[in-house]
Formats: structure tokens, C-alpha cells, sequence
């Protein structure tokens, strides 16, 4: 799928919300899976660390469907200018995928138009480390 395409189907589940101080919607994310089915997700921004990440979200309904492998992934926000910008994957959200299926270490993530970059050169140090003794 084309990047585009992708981004595309991210920005189409942005919708921002307020509650409060608190901002729900205003990220989106759209991943295809290696059997080529899409699944979105938008962050929730709650406090005491209880919300998620977009790709949290999208990758949550790609397990519900009993999907586990990521061919490609995309997360995007539009700024208070209305300009919409490609967001690498957080820290968390890079082990998550890792974690989903270590083959998702292949997956390409999105990193602009015309960009993209394996998980596994964004989590660098990734494979478990050999015993000392």
C-alpha cells in the first residue's frame, strides 16, 4: 500500500475531543497487516498514565481480529494550524509491535510521503541479550 494511502486512512480517524485538559482523538493511526486488512486507532490522553498511544488502538482491533503480524504502520496529527505531520512510533509503541509478533520487526513504519524505516532500525539493541556467565 502505498504511503500515501496509509496516511490517508490515519488523518480520515482523526477527531480531536476535549474533556477537560485532556485531548482524545487528536492523533490517528492506520496499520496494514501482512494478509493486507486495515485497522485504525486514535490516542486517548488520560491522566495518570492510563491512556494509549494511536498505534496502541490500531494494533488492539488488529488482535481482536486475530491478526498479529504489521506490513506497515502510520500515526499522524494535524497541528492547531491545520497542518498534518507524520509522528514516528514513541519508545512504548515500537516494543509493543515488537512485542505483538518479533516478526513485526520487519514492518515498515511510516516516517513521511516518501520515507519509511524497519522497526528494527528504530529499536536498535532489540533482541534479548546473551548470558554473562
Amino acid at each position: 500500500m502505498p504511503n500515501d494511502d496509509l496516511i490517508a486512512a490515519a488523518q480520515a480517524v482523526l477527531n480531536p475531543h476535549r474533556v477537560g485538559d485532556r485531548l482524545f482523538g487528536d492523533v490517528g493511526s492506520t496499520l496494514i497487516t501482512d494478509a493486507g486488512n486495515l485497522y485504525s486507532g486514535v490516542c486517548i490522553d488520560t491522566g495518570s498514565g492510563t491512556g494509549f498511544c494511536a498505534e496502541h488502538a490500531a494494533i488492539a482491533a488488529m488482535v481482536t481480529a486475530r491478526e498479529y503480524r504489521i506490513a506497515k504502520v502510520v500515526a499522524v496529527w494535524r497541528n492547531d494550524e491545520g497542518v498534518l505531520h507524520v509522528l514516528p512510533p514513541c519508545g512504548r509503541c515500537r516494543e509493543f509491535m515488537r512485542q505483538i509478533d518479533p516478526a513485526n520487526l520487519d514492518s515498515e513504519v511510516v516516517l513521511g510521503r516518501r520515507r519509511t524505516a524497519r522497526l528494527r532500525d528504530l529499536l536498535p539493541a532489540n533482541e534479548w541479550p546473551d548470558p554473562l556467565d
